[in-house]
């Protein structure tokens, strides 16, 4: 008899099911060998009750043969997320929160009868301004006296990074991009302070969790914590409310960028301050965009501006203290429109994973339908040293339309940016950036913003 074999499905880790698009619509197969988890959801009341809170991902049930029919149980629509996002580009904030919401939805498992198996921060995404639980296949009957299939991942993935993050230094966030699986205990434990094991809750769950996993199954087994030997339900709790604890008590360290103040003392008069915010808004609503980019965010005063004129807007920068304020800001406005994103375009997310399809690049999201590059290009060109054709071709890839604010060399911000400098920079003149952007855009309008000679351009990308 022969057999063939199909490239699997990108989320083709888990037998229970799959993601995949079909005419640009997303679905999620649901495979016979979870009928029995899928139904208990559905039927318990856990579906209903997630959905009530808004930590878990709306579905609806589609007639559909699936991707794989012969293997299809159900096939399953959710609810469109406006862009996915990866824990490496979340504030801490941001990241503390997906990990109380991750502990919040296995206690609700929990009282329903059910539990997480896995509990990959790749399982969350941030959604109308919260975090929300997107894996529909992650839950299964719980057996009593079971312990807690997905603590480990837990630890690495969630608690380990926050440590770092909160009691080393802001930025080893950006483990979780050479480890996709979650950072190792042992590399946590050895990169803590001796501080962090006055901490009951990093000594237990961290440093002894990551000694245990040294030794042979056979020993771990016989000497590791009650946390991961048999369980009853009041246990499980118990460590769902250690974790909890141990999250809440890790506070956001500084990293001490440069430009968190920005937006507090801009380079610009009150006035011309006050005529840039009009003109961006004069001309946001000229297209009225249903999705924006901000790039170069700082800490999100037009990209909020945006967002209030009824964009879903994303707004990236590179220093982690800039976003985590916005983030801080926007989550204590209620504000569901913002997901401010930690991005250096410098060095941009990459694909990664199995064959680089598990995790899309930040050239593969799903684009906007304008990006703002607001006192952006003097960076890229001057302190990047980044020649003006690659970046006009930069933004072509990236937008459709585009409101883009070209900074004179005259300027002090360029002056001091030059000055910086030990080399020299490429040709940076306003003729330049036109010749340079005409190649790839038509200019729509132009308007100067303040009496320094900076102005602000409204272009549509040739071609669309």
């Amino acid at each position: 008899m022969t057999t063939t074999c199909s490239l699997a499905e990108v989320s083709f880790r888990d037998p229970a099911g799959f993601v995949y698009t079909e005419d640009g619509d997303l679905r999620r197969q649901v495979n016979h060998v979870y009928r029995e988890h899928y139904d208990r959801l559905m039927t318990s009341g856990l579906y209903d009750e997630l959905i009530d809170e808004r930590l878990l991902i709306p579905h609806e049930e589609i007639v559909a043969e699936g991707r794989e029919p012969s293997l299809a149980y159900r096939v399953i629509r959710p609810e469109p997320i406006g862009l996915i996002s990866y824990p490496y580009e979340w504030s801490f904030s941001a990241f503390r929160d997906a990990a109380l919401a991750a502990l919040a939805v296995q206690r609700k498992a929990l009282g329903r009868g059910m539990t997480l198996k896995d509990c990959s921060a790749y399982n969350l995404q941030f959604h109308r301004g919260r975090p929300v639980f997107i894996d529909t296949l992650s839950f299964e009957i719980h057996r009593e006296g079971a312990p807690w299939a997905g603590y480990r991942q837990f630890c690495e993935h969630f608690l380990a990074p926050l440590a770092l993050m909160s009691l080393v230094d802001g930025r080893l966030g950006q483990l979780g991009r050479t480890n996709i699986d979650g950072v190792p205990l042992g590399l946590a434990a050895r990169m803590l302070p001796l501080l962090s094991w006055r901490r009951w809750g990093l000594a237990l769950h961290l440093h002894l969790h990551a000694r245990f996993g040294r030794r042979t199954e056979q020993d771990a087994r016989a000497a590791a914590p009650a946390s991961t030997r048999a369980m009853g339900r009041s246990a499980m709790l118990g460590l769902i409310d250690s974790l909890e604890t141990t999250v809440r008590k890790l506070a956001s360290r500084p990293v001490g960028g440069d430009w968190a103040s920005y937006d507090r003392d801009p380079p610009y008069t009150p006035e011309a301050f006050a005529s840039k915010g009009r003109l961006v808004a004069e001309m946001l609503g000229r297209v009225q965009p249903a999705s924006v980019w901000d790039l170069g965010a700082n800490t999100g005063h037009f990209g909020r501006l945006a967002a209030g004129l009824g964009a879903s807007v994303t707004a990236f920068d590179a220093d982690p203290d800039c976003i985590e304020a916005m983030y801080l800001d926007a989550r204590n406005r209620g504000e569901t429109r913002l997901l401010p994103l930690v991005l250096d375009l410098f060095n941009p997310s990459p694909a990664s994973g199995w064959m680089n399809r598990e995790r899309v690049s930040f050239f593969d999201r799903r684009q906007p339908d304008l990006v703002m590059a607001l006192a952006l290009v003097h960076h890229l060109a001057i302190a990047g040293n980044q020649p003006m054709a690659n970046i006009a071709a930069f933004f072509r890839r990236v937008a459709p339309r585009l409101l883009i604010e070209f900074v004179p060399e005259t300027d002090p911000q360029v002056r001091l940016l030059a000055a910086q400098r030990s080399g020299v920079h490429h040709p940076y003149d306003r003729e330049t950036f036109e010749r340079c952007f005409s190649q790839h855009f038509t200019i729509d309008a132009s308007e100067p913003i303040s009496e320094r000679g900076r102005i602000l351009y409204l272009l549509s990308r040739r071609g669309d």
